[in-house]
């Protein structure tokens, strides 16, 4: 980040944002953020009214959240027409983060997921709709797939269930997971319909620290309108000083984040950002040339979605992706590898993220790093390596 913003967080990083009445400026600082974010992603304002949303310290805490307001509301509503309210669930795919397996076990909530299979690697909305019951407190979709980095169709999946929803009479929602490409789709995909475009779409979170161009400790979730946030789980506080209203699971935390991309937002704007995107989308493409020269490799992730490349090798034979993740180390890359989840578990990919800091001379130099990680690697028979 820029030294100037480096220094506005020094200066407030012994804030504690909880103290809105003695810092009030950063409480508004994070409602100007929450209004902008609401805005990209279409949500449904009026001129001057202010957006639903909230601060965290990162998409798990704003996931919690969301879900926290979709149990709740899911129950009111069981509980008005003397329905049975304890056995709730969401549907999504089995290419989820681990905070939602963190939410359903947290918050006693089921967890039915859509598995994978080969060549397709995100949630197959048709089997989630078909999944969705009486109890389904919502289904989540992920803008950006932590394994290939892919966008899930939401609006197929919001199509089909509003279509089951008319069927059965059942109001399911939606709820987006756009840790990843949250900053991504508005800037470099601005006709994809994923938001509060579509009617079901109720909350969406995102991440500040991935490419909302901030330091770790940032997320944000924000609701489609006040009626999708129970106000049960609102608290009201007055021992600092003044009634605050807060909905976090956390309680004390720095101010210095907020602060972060409030300078971002607005010293970059919507022009900064969608430059910076392209540029981390040309840079995964050069990466994706150079693998595919290599002739080693299958490209797993598409080209639209998140700039982050997925490779597999093509014969495996010999040697694993693993070995490979772990020759390139002695060159100073961390590059993960790893399956993937049911039912495609015989498949192991390498990722590779191509972030605003990942240039295009650092991509050239993967790929010629790469390319001798695996000429040593074909030179050396499998017999001897297994020794190494």
């Amino acid at each position: 980040m820029e030294p100037e913003c480096n220094k506005l967080m020094m200066e407030s990083i012994n804030k504690n944002y909880v103290e809105m009445d003695e810092y009030p400026v950063t409480t508004e600082l994070q409602n100007r953020c929450v209004n902008m974010i609401a805005r990209l992603f279409h949500a449904p304002l009026g001129h001057g009214e202010a957006a639903v949303g909230v601060g965290t310290v990162g998409s798990s805490e704003a996931i919690m959240l969301a879900g926290l307001a979709f149990k709740r509301r899911w129950q009111n509503k069981r509980k008005a027409h003397g329905l049975p309210y304890d056995n709730p669930n969401i549907v999504t795919g089995a290419n989820i983060q681990v905070c939602w397996e963190k939410f359903a076990k947290y918050f006693e909530v089921e967890i039915k997921k859509v598995k994978l299979r080969e060549g397709y690697y995100v949630m197959d909305p048709e089997k989630a709709v078909k999944m969705v019951d009486e109890n389904t407190i919502f289904v989540a979709a992920i803008l950006g797939s932590t394994l290939t980095g892919e966008f899930e169709d939401v609006k197929l999946l919001n199509d089909l269930l509003v279509e089951k929803n008319n069927q059965t009479g059942w109001e399911t929602p939606i709820h987006v997971d756009a840790a990843s490409g949250g900053f991504i789709a508005p800037f470099l995909y601005p006709e994809l319909e994923w938001d509060f475009r579509l009617p079901l779409v109720k909350s969406i979170n995102v991440s500040g620290h991935k490419y909302g161009l901030v330091y770790a400790g940032i997320g944000w979730v924000v609701w489609r309108s006040k009626s999708d946030l129970p106000n049960e789980l609102i608290f009201h506080i007055n021992y600092l000083g003044a009634d605050q209203p807060t909905f976090t699971l956390n309680f004390s935390k720095g101010s210095s984040q907020v602060i972060a991309q409030y300078y971002q937002l607005i010293r970059l704007g919507f022009e900064g950002y969608r430059n910076v995107m392209d540029n981390c989308h040309q840079n995964m493409m050069i990466l994706r040339e150079g693998l595919e020269k290599t002739r080693h490799f299958s490209i797993i992730s598409k080209e639209n979605g998140i700039p982050l490349i997925a490779f597999s090798l093509k014969d495996s034979s010999c040697y694993k992706e693993f070995e490979v993740a772990k020759m390139l180390r002695r060159f100073g890359w961390i590059v993960p590898a790893y399956t993937m989840p049911a039912d495609a578990e015989h498949i192991t990919v390498l990722r590779v993220v191509s972030r605003e800091d990942f240039s295009r001379t650092l991509a050239e130099r993967l790929v010629v790093d790469l390319n001798k990680v695996l000429h040593e690697l074909d030179t050396l028979s499998p017999r001897i390596y297994a020794k190494m």
